[in-house]
């Protein structure tokens, strides 16, 4: 293409300064290949690319690039709008595909929440005025750019501008409530070009590769669901069946096409990432991982491997629900995720596990996710009855569900242990004692970080000699990470004994097996995932042979149950046995006493965007993340100690590792400064922090600063 161009940019000069020929040529690549594995027009999707930033030639965008350029307050300029002043350089029947790609790629068109969508401007300010400055100028630049891409263009007059502008006003002013499967391919492939960079053609054969997945097709008498025929006329699948039991290949054998997986914590989906990574390290297949710390967990495989992560086409995608809930509540770029979800295989994996707001979110997601053609695969080693009743209703009714269960004799082959009732940590010195004699691996699990970092302190006081760790969910990145490998690698293949104190981070896939735990009651379901970390191999050896449990009695104060309520607690404690086999068959019977009817979380008036099967949700718009938080205040805020701010600032690449996931609740009204890049992390004392016990929550508060440092 013409280097008579490349001065034009549409990156900032210090992000390299990209010309904005090479941009646009970038992603029109990408949006062509998007648009075609979701079965939109390729051509069409092209063109859209090819506009979507010539808004960008106008010299107020362009000043804004250079170094040294000072924004100014009250200055608004859009450079999508910009762009839409050509559409009438394009047939009729075209523009309305081309107005979605572009009009909102990057604000909602109206109530955005910086109110710079185009319906908000058009309300509040001359906004063809502002958008059209020096057009007779810049035109003729943009003729020329869209003219070197192919484009039959003419001069387009500050008339027919003007036309144009009030044409897409218009447009935007009579969407329905929808979603715009156009916006979504273009916002997919912007994100991508502009991620990979000048790497995005090279990668663009790594999209959309449907995953082998005959693997899985093994059999074992171990794992009594690999004798299951997983072939079926009815599209979804509900497996109930214990840890240990084949599940995870049962689900993958009902997979047709590419399959995202989901989870419920980092810990787990970490390993079913790194499962995934060598199962299929024999294929084609293009494994990411999706959450806050992903591009930590693959960095080793280099940059461009860490980018992909977040971007469409994967073959294989595991995430949590979190990271699916913008579908849920319209947050910006769902129409992107929406386009990569539909039609997919959907494995909602240990979905007993979800508290009260999460599994509401979950039964929602369900419901989107038929609305755009996809199989939805559920494995659950127990739920509640009405819960299970509730889920087959989301998915279709029992005509559309193939329900698979293990025989109770075959569940008989699962007990593995005797379940102990205990007053308080009092009674276990003794216990510790024992099992410390015995060589024994011990976990121990509580249900606030607080008290396990004061059981830890304990612990490491009585037993200097003991390896000892503490793992919760309040540690920088970098240490949660290097902390669960410590947890995989060297605790659970540790030969002496060793204590591990933990809080729930451990109850989910997490592939470690102890032999002993001492646990804080937690609600049934939690419990009797715990439990799945103790005497978790199953071997022929291991069949028939039972380890210990101890469960403490729960507190009647409230307080101290949280995050749980007290009543739920006491009823588990209620109907475990005591100082007797935990049965495997019993399991559901304990589990509906405790959840005898079950009120769902209603979200129709919490900002969710698609109630009784119909978008509720304009066409073109999105909603702010405040929407989630509001329901969903788990690790919703990040902090970083004041020493490390300034690698914080200068180091972007290390931000992640540095970062300390927190309640927006436990942490926003301390009175600390909020950093107002990457993240938006809270500063906090270096004395909140400290490497083995994780944040210190008493000591976030200024005066607890040894220096303080504004940004």
């Amino acid at each position: 293409m013409t280097d008579c161009f490349n001065d034009i940019l549409a990156k900032h000069e210090d992000e390299g300064g990209m010309p904005l020929i090479v941009h646009l040529n970038s992603v029109a690549q990408a949006a062509s290949v998007i648009a075609c594995h979701v079965g939109l027009d390729e051509d069409l999707a092209r063109k859209g690319a090819i506009l979507h930033d010539i808004g960008k030639i106008s010299p107020l965008f362009q000043r804004t690039l250079k170094k040294g350029y000072v924004h100014q307050p009250g200055f608004v300029f859009r450079h999508e709008i910009a762009s839409l002043l050509f559409i009438s350089l394009f047939a009729e029947k075209e523009r309305p595909a081309l107005i979605d790609m572009i009009v909102a790629h990057h604000k909602s068109i109206y109530n955005d929440i910086g109110g710079k969508g185009i319906l908000d401007l058009d309300d509040n300010m001359d906004s063809f005025t502002r958008h059209a400055t020096k057009f007779d100028e810049w035109s003729p630049v943009a003729s020329g750019i869209l003219r070197e891409f192919g484009v039959e263009t003419h001069e387009v007059s500050i008339e027919e501008a003007r036309d144009n502008y009030e044409y897409v006003v218009e447009y935007c002013e009579r969407r329905p409530l929808s979603f715009s499967k156009w916006k979504g391919v273009l916002m997919a492939a912007d994100h991508y070009a502009s991620a990979l960079a000048e790497k995005s053609e090279a990668s663009l054969d790594k999209l959309f590769i449907k995953p082998d997945l005959s693997f899985y097709n093994r059999r074992h008498h171990l794992y009594p669901l690999s004798y299951i025929d997983a072939d079926s006329s009815q599209k979804h699948t509900l497996v109930t069946a214990p840890t240990g039991a084949g599940k995870t290949d049962f689900l993958l054998r009902r997979c047709r096409g590419r399959v995202f997986y989901t989870l419920p914590y980092q810990a787990s989906i970490n390993a079913m990432y790194d499962r995934f990574i060598n199962d299929l390290k024999d294929t084609d297949a293009q494994v990411h991982l999706l959450h806050a710390a992903s591009t930590l967990k693959v960095r080793e495989k280099g940059i461009e491997e860490s980018i992909l992560q977040h971007h469409p086409g994967a073959s294989v995608k595991v995430l949590t629900p979190h990271q699916m809930a913008s579908i849920v509540f319209g947050i910006k770029g769902y129409e992107a995720m929406l386009l990569d979800l539909e039609g997919c295989d959907i494995i909602l994996d240990e979905i007993h596990t979800y508290a009260c707001e999460i599994q509401a979110i979950v039964l929602k997601i369900i419901e989107i996710l038929r609305s755009i053609n996809c199989r939805i695969h559920i494995g659950t080693a127990t739920m509640p009855t009405v819960l299970h009743n509730k889920i087959v209703e989301k998915l279709g009714g029992k005509e559309d569900v193939f329900e698979v269960k293990l025989t109770d004799d075959i569940l008989c082959t699962f007990n593995r242990h005797i379940i102990h009732k205990i007053a308080d940590f009092g009674c276990c010195e003794a216990l510790i004692k024992k099992a410390i004699k015995e060589d024994k691996k011990i976990l121990i699990v509580c249900n606030q970080v607080k008290r396990s970092q004061q059981l830890y302190d304990n612990l490491a006081e009585l037993y200097p000699d003991i390896d000892i760790m503490l793992i919760h969910s309040r540690f920088k990145r970098k240490d949660r990470t290097r902390l669960e490998q410590s947890l995989k690698d060297e605790f659970n293949t540790s030969t002496k004994t060793c204590i591990v104190v933990s809080t729930q981070v451990v109850e989910v896939s997490l592939d470690i097996s102890f032999d002993v735990m001492i646990t804080e009651c937690a609600p049934i379901d939690a419990l009797l995932q715990r439990f799945g970390r103790i005497n978790r191999k199953r071997t022929e050896e291991t069949i028939g042979h039972y380890k210990d449990i101890y469960v403490i009695q729960p507190s009647e104060n409230h307080n101290e149950s949280l995050p749980y309520n007290s009543e739920i607690l006491r009823k588990s404690f209620e109907v475990l046995p005591n100082n007797a086999l935990l049965e495997e068959p019993l399991l559901q019977g304990m589990i509906d006493a405790v959840y005898p009817d079950a009120k769902f979380m209603n979200l129709d008036y919490a900002g969710v965007v698609f109630i009784d099967g119909q978008w509720v949700i304009k066409e073109l718009c999105h909603n702010s993340k405040s929407a989630l938080l509001e329901v969903l205040d788990i690790n919703s805020a990040v902090c970083v100690v004041e020493s490390d701010v300034d690698d914080y600032v200068h180091h972007p690449d290390e931000r992640l590792m540095l970062e300390i996931p927190v309640s927006y609740k436990s942490i926003a009204y301390n009175g600390l400064k909020q950093a107002d890049i990457g993240s938006r992390p809270f500063i906090i004392p270096d004395k909140a922090y400290e490497d083995d016990r994780g944040l210190l929550i008493d000591l976030t508060k200024p005066e607890f600063f040894t220096q303080y440092v504004f940004l």
